[in-house]
């Protein structure tokens, strides 16, 4: 059993696999949070746009 750990320990094969989903990790969160901050901003700009046009007269 204690050689069975020990080559278990020494093996590097699934090392690279590990950094690729901590970074895809990162990278999703990144994107989750830029397309909130998207999103967020271009809500506040249409709800501004439609009171604008909401509040405006109709005709002169």
């Amino acid at each position: 059993m204690t050689r069975l750990f020990r080559s278990f320990w020494k093996a590097e094969r699934g090392a690279v696999s590990v950094d690729w989903i901590i970074l895809t990790a990162g990278m999703i969160a990144m994107a989750l949070a830029v397309t909130n901050m998207v999103f967020s901003g271009t809500e506040r700009g249409s709800s501004t746009l439609a009171k604008t046009i909401a509040d405006r007269p109709v005709g002169n």
